[in-house]
């Protein structure tokens, strides 16, 4: 028996979300997954920048666990996550000719059987890579790849965490979702790992809501958010924006009746967020497709993803043409390029013969209405994320492509539960 549980390419991500099928560089380059000969896995890397997507197989002398990790760093290495007897070992794999040249980088110890590591989403400056390990009552964040020596411990975060989201371009501002050590509403935080770990807040909806960050575009600062906070005890998807003072929105066109899981925005739409395409994961009984949703429309464009899609993988280019990786019997590396629906025009004033589509009366909205702001994420005290109504990202610290601090929003909400728009006069949601 192993000493600790890790999450795998195969397995289900944090909080129960679905692994996407292979791991992407964070500019588009590379990408990596175990894949299967027969019953024996092996690592594989795949070329996205070139003319035509090709895959390297980099099997070493002996099958993979299929729990093993994988995830490609910038310079077409593939780093490998591997656990056995108790012991968490780290290399980096890359082709030499006919066979597979692997380069020890370490191991971490977790301490208890109850610890669970696992590698955190490629960093943005695609030198690095990170792990973060969940204990008892606190966790921790590996520098796994990329530093001076072997994996080295570089922030100490009290309380449980799980996710993992980057705020800059420069791999320093880690979001990471937090449960406290007593127990209690999760919060996400952000841990700045050029202070020494130093921990502050970032997400603060309502005081008893459960409020985690899923994906975050330095360049728009649109945030992708999910939270009980308009609907206790029913997560729902919403959206803001980093730097600005308006309140996070929880559209209606995202309460799917199916469970729906952002993996990719479109880049480089600096000073638009409204105008960011997002790509879903929407999963039902029959498998998985993709759905395409912007803050400024009022509907969810539901579209069926290409055979042999490794699901939840993806990435925008930035005129938004959505790439999506597939494998198939005959197509062993392919990558498709969705057609996708341009913004929606603005709705007409008066939309009198929309109706909406029935769902379960909302629970009445919580007394507090002060607008969200999410402040102060990176004050120069170092302390735990403390229980504050309003949290900001300081202009000092702020992401590539944000003005100063965090989330807000904009645009319509309202509307039906996939592709009707919403009956005019339907209600915002606007939590502190």
């Amino acid at each position: 028996m192993t000493a600790c549980a890790f999450t795998s390419a195969t397995a289900n991500g944090p909080e129960g979300a679905p692994a996407p099928g292979c791991v992407i560089t964070a500019d588009g380059s590379y990408a990596a997954r175990l894949a299967l000969d027969g019953a024996s896995w092996y690592p594989e890397r795949w070329t996205l920048d070139g003319p035509e997507p090709y895959a390297v197989p980099l099997p070493v002398n002996q099958p993979e666990e299929p729990g093993t990790e994988v995830q490609p760093l910038a310079d077409g290495r593939v780093l490998i996550h591997r656990a056995a007897a108790g012991r968490h070992t780290f290399s980096l794999l890359y082709p030499t000719g006919p066979g597979t040249g692997e380069r020890l980088l370490g191991t971490v110890e977790c301490p208890t059987e109850e610890t669970r590591l696992r590698l955190l989403p490629p960093a943005p400056t695609g030198d690095r890579a990170f792990a973060l390990e969940v204990g008892e009552g606190a966790s921790a964040v590996w520098l796994v790849a990329g530093g001076p020596r072997g994996p080295e411990r570089v922030a100490q975060v009290p309380g449980r965490c799980s996710g993992g989201v980057w705020l800059d371009r420069a791999g320093r501002l880690l979001a990471v979702d937090r449960t406290p050590p007593d127990g209690g509403p999760t919060k996400t935080v952000v841990v700045d790992l050029e202070r020494d770990g130093e921990v502050s807040p970032l997400l603060q909806i309502a005081d008893g809501s459960n409020d985690r960050l899923l994906l975050a575009d330095p360049d728009s600062g649109l945030l992708l958010i999910r939270s009980d906070a308009p609907s206790p005890g029913r997560e729902r998807l919403g959206w803001g924006v980093l730097g600005s003072t308006l309140p996070v929105r929880f559209p209606e066109c995202l309460r799917l009746d199916r469970p729906a899981t952002p993996f990719a925005i479109q880049p480089g739409q600096a000073l638009t967020p409204e105008s960011c395409a997002v790509a879903l994961r929407i999963d039902g009984p029959a498998g998985s497709w993709v759905g395409v949703w912007r803050p400024a429309d009022r509907r969810v464009h539901q579209l069926a993803a290409p055979t042999g899609w490794l699901a939840g993988a993806g990435l925008w280019t930035r005129d938004g043409v959505l790439r999506l990786p597939y494998a198939t019997g005959a197509v062993r590396c392919g990558v498709a390029r969705l057609e996708v629906p341009g913004p929606a025009v603005a709705a007409p004033a008066r939309e009198t013969e929309e109706q909406p589509v029935p769902w379960p009366p909302e629970p009445p909205e919580p007394s507090m209405t002060r607008p969200v702001t999410l402040q102060q994420a990176l004050s120069p005290r170092r302390a735990e994320a403390a229980s504050t109504p309003l949290v900001w990202i300081r202009k000092r610290q702020a992401p590539v492509g944000s003005k100063d601090g965090f989330p807000g929003h904009a645009q319509g909400q309202g509307g039906s539960r996939s592709t009707t728009p919403p009956a005019p006069g339907t209600a915002v949601v606007a939590a502190r």
